[in-house]
């Protein structure tokens, strides 16, 4: 098999996720995804796609992660990883759809405006 390429965004952080056949193991930056994202629950959101599908031994996933912070790049990548599945096998997108794996989650940071502290916030009424 060749290898899949896909990409992944959420927030600032862009996943580009290089899929081959290998044993399931996860790079990061050069670095095992377990040392790369340190706590269980973000560990947990980056194999849901695999996970739901049975396949997290079967496939080596090397990853190049920018922008954004942890939580935002883990979700950028679990949507790159339900992506390069699909291109695998497209039997695989109900399963991942009804999770909602396949939703690109279009909230970013609004921008701030001018003559104002933040986005929406205001400065303080004064009368006199």
């Amino acid at each position: 098999m060749e290898v899949i390429n896909t990409i992944g965004r959420r927030k600032s952080a862009i996943a580009r996720v290089y899929l081959s056949d290998g044993k399931g193991k996860i790079t990061v930056n050069n670095r095992d995804v377990s040392d790369y994202f340190t706590t269980d629950q973000l560990l947990y959101v980056v194999k849901q796609p695999l996970n739901e599908v049975n396949v997290a031994d079967q496939y080596d996933i090397k990853v190049n992660l920018t922008g954004g912070g942890f939580s935002g790049q883990a979700e950028a990548l679990r949507l790159a990883i339900a992506r390069a599945l699909i291109k695998i096998d497209p039997e695989y997108r109900s399963a991942l759809k009804a999770k909602g794996f396949l939703t690109r989650d279009p909230r970013v940071v609004e921008r701030k405006k001018p003559g104002r502290p933040k986005a929406r916030k205001r400065f303080q009424f004064s009368k006199r």
